[in-house]
């Protein structure tokens, strides 16, 4: 099946369960490419938490006819920026390189993805990479306090850390990753997006031929389980006392996704906004805090970051609380102007870029099934009333909230 939605996308759907995607970019010379894969941390087997971070290192420790020498030369050699990253439901292999170089980058590729080498004795580097990813969270708390909140907030085990444990790396096999991969690593609900230089249809041609054999089953959804939430405090002797809370969320393709996404950008983008402003600025709590909405398929929060001394932390969250509270009962027009042009930057920013648009594509085709022009999201954060807005953060108030502090002393919520 093959359609065009306008005349910036190509979408063409191969009989094995293939889709790709095309955005071509005008006075561009990169072409950047962006794939899918269904074999994210939700989907490591219980027991082996972290298989597909380990599984994004190994993929490239060489494949079909290439050792990992000759395979990352062969890279290099096109001038390709790549990246292998574990998320939620997916694993997103990317690549950005002139656009003369993608057929020959695509062929690749097309080894990596059905013919890694996936060999015992390159295992244990990979697994000690992802090891020491996960020790150096230690060294972070703030990220690591935002990830453990995400396990926390979301069904388990969509929220799952995809590092995965100290345990559950130890106890991790060569032949059970090897056939992990195998069993996931399959055309069905896998999606390539590529945006910038190149003709639409030698590329079409080029993955019927080195992809349209790829076969494979669909794999089922994990089961889910929901978070646990509540409140949680891990005591650390330290100078600094960590707060991290989230709480539910419009997703992508729900009608309040542009209002609450403008009311995260009052909230928290800009030193005109108001956790910067009341909480760092005008009372000094903390020197960073933030909100950021985070989607999943069908999950998605608004979660916040803050770091402060634990004579000021008390007061910090109370403050902040208030700041959450307040977002659902006033929002000035100025406030509402400065945030539709702050968020409509921030996108024509991102769209300039052919790696940020690839992952767009790949990003809006699973969530929402259609691709959207950068026009219509434009469009869209512009049509948004204050109303809208305001009735947005009533339809999701900051109810229900899952709590993670990390420091000395817990923290206490009024009821």
């Amino acid at each position: 099946m093959d359609s065009t939605h306008s005349e910036e996308f190509l979408i063409h759907e191969f009989p094995n369960g293939l889709t790709l995607l095309g955005q071509p970019m005008e006075n561009v010379s990169s072409a950047a490419l962006t794939i899918s894969v269904p074999c994210g941390s939700a989907h490591d087997p219980d027991g082996a938490e972290g298989a597909a971070s380990v599984a994004s290192e190994w993929l490239l420790r060489g494949a079909g006819e290439r050792n990992s020498r000759e395979l990352n030369d062969a890279l290099d050699a096109l001038g390709v920026q790549h990246n292998e990253s574990v998320h939620s439901e997916h694993m997103h292999l990317s690549a950005a390189q002139l656009g003369r170089n993608l057929h020959d980058v695509l062929d690749i590729y097309a080894d990596i993805l059905q013919a890694p080498r996936l060999q015992d004795e390159s295992f244990d580097p990979c697994r000690a990479l992802i090891r020491q990813d996960l020790q150096s969270l230690d060294d972070e708390p703030a990220r690591k306090c935002n990830y453990l909140l995400r396990e926390k907030f979301f069904p388990y085990p969509l929220g799952r850390l995809a590092y995965g444990r100290s345990e559950s790396l130890e106890a991790m096999t060569p032949a059970g990753v090897r056939q992990h991969v195998r069993r996931h690593f399959n055309p069905v609900g896998t999606v390539m997006a590529v945006a910038g230089n190149f003709q639409w249809k030698p590329l079409r041609e080029l993955v019927e031929k080195r992809f349209g054999d790829w076969s494979g089953p669909a794999q089922a959804k994990p089961s889910v389980t929901p978070g646990s939430g509540g409140e949680t405090h891990i005591e650390k002797d330290s100078a600094q006392t960590h707060l991290a809370l989230a709480y539910k969320a419009p997703t992508c393709d729900e009608k309040e996704y542009y209002p609450i996404r403008l009311a995260e950008t009052v909230l928290s983008r800009g030193m005109g906004s108001r956790l910067f402003t009341e909480v760092r600025e005008k009372r000094g709590l903390v020197y960073h805090i933030s909100a950021s909405y985070v989607c999943l398929k069908d999950h998605a929060g608004m979660f916040l970051y803050a770091g402060s001394r634990p004579d000021l932390a008390q007061q910090t969250f109370d403050v902040t609380l208030g700041e959450l509270d307040r977002l659902g009962k006033d929002i000035t027009p100025e406030e509402l102007d400065r945030a539709k042009t702050q968020l409509r930057s921030m996108l024509v920013m991102q769209g300039a870029s052919t790696t940020s648009r690839a992952g767009t594509l790949a990003s809006d085709w699973y969530h929402l099934g259609r691709l959207r022009t950068l026009a219509e999201v434009s469009r869209s954060i512009q049509a948004v009333t204050r109303e809208e807005v305001l009735d947005s953060c009533r339809t999701f108030p900051p109810e229900h909230l899952s709590i993670l502090t990390v420091g000395p002393q817990p923290l206490k919520k009024e009821s």
